[in-house]
């Protein structure tokens, strides 16, 4: 998903939200349930590929071709070091010691001694980063992923993933930086960074004879389950009832 939204960005999404879910197709017989709007889904992905063949893929190729490598680490580093910062509180919320520590030390390491993490220090000494969100904290304490979903900008989620977006907003360092020309440049060479790093994965999705969307959506949804369960997912037959009461999941 794309990040980097203000508080009004916030409200507007939380709205689109709301008005897709209600305009959404009926289930059908046929209809997968995992996406049970796809329909409307497909519909909002081509929009999306619309916005990235003409904007965010031109902008993030120059990006990639023209900005020293230096500056794109580097770029790449400070950024990654204020997504450790929720890594430390989400790793904390899901009770995994080692690796809120081990998060925090990554911060505070990158912050003072890699000059607000421009410099990735802490890898280099064997502090290894453990990346994890809110909507992953929500799915390690039980909550179901629910329904696939496509957002306009912001690309694949789940209901669930979709639901902390306002927290996620809320919190978020860039997106409440309080000298707004700052804060614009911030998000856009966020946005642009992401979308660079992907590049290759995308030219090869492109370049596959498949349906881009099912493809697209099947690996977001392994992809994210896969992020809950630490790259240790259970059997199909492991797997809770999703109209059953949400269950705390083992220790990881």
């Amino acid at each position: 998903m794309m990040r980097g939204f203000s508080k009004h960005g916030c409200m507007s999404a939380a709205l689109v939200v709301l008005v897709m879910l209600s305009t959404a197709c009926a289930s059908g017989p046929n209809t997968n349930p995992k996406d049970p709007w796809e329909p409307m889904n497909r519909s909002v992905s081509k929009f999306n590929d619309t916005l990235d063949d003409n904007i965010l893929k031109p902008a993030a190729i120059g990006y990639r071709d023209y900005t020293p490598k230096p500056v794109q680490t580097g770029v790449s580093n400070f950024f990654r070091n204020l997504s450790d910062v929720f890594s430390t509180a989400n790793n904390g919320l899901q009770l995994k010691g080692r690796e809120t520590a081990e998060s925090l030390m990554r911060v505070v390491v990158n912050t003072v001694l890699g000059i607000y993490g421009i410099f990735d220090v802490a890898t280099e000494i064997g502090l290894h980063r453990h990346p994890e969100d809110f909507g992953q904290t929500l799915g390690y304490w039980g909550v179901p992923d629910g329904p696939y979903i496509v957002l306009p900008v912001f690309g694949p989620s789940t209901v669930r993933d979709t639901s902390v977006l306002p927290l996620e907003f809320a919190t978020d360092f860039v997106g409440n930086h309080d000298v707004v020309v700052e804060r614009n440049l911030a998000q856009v060479t966020r946005v642009v960074d992401k979308r660079a790093r992907l590049l290759q994965a995308s030219d090869l999705l492109s370049g596959a004879a498949i349906d881009k969307y099912s493809f697209t959506r099947d690996a977001y949804l392994q992809y994210r389950r896969n992020q809950v369960y630490d790259g240790n997912p259970p059997g199909d037959d492991e797997l809770p009832d999703p109209s059953a009461e949400p269950a705390v999941p083992s220790a990881k």
